[in-house]
């Protein structure tokens, strides 16, 4: 889950209960899906397994 972009800037991500800590960009995202054991190569940004809230991947601020 992407959480929606925060007033401060940056969307909180987590995984089930994980927080991941807060993207500021894809990079960051894909970042955070890497230490979670997945590989960013692999990943498309609107594959439907993740849930964007308050905007797709181009919605960080």
């Amino acid at each position: 889950m992407v959480h929606p972009p925060a007033p401060t800037g940056g969307r909180r991500v987590h995984v089930e209960a994980e927080v991941l800590g807060v993207a500021y960009d894809a990079a960051d995202f894909l970042e955070f899906l890497r230490r979670a054991g997945l590989d960013p190569e692999e990943v498309r940004l609107n594959d439907p397994i993740i849930e964007w809230g308050g905007g797709g991947p181009d919605v960080w601020s």
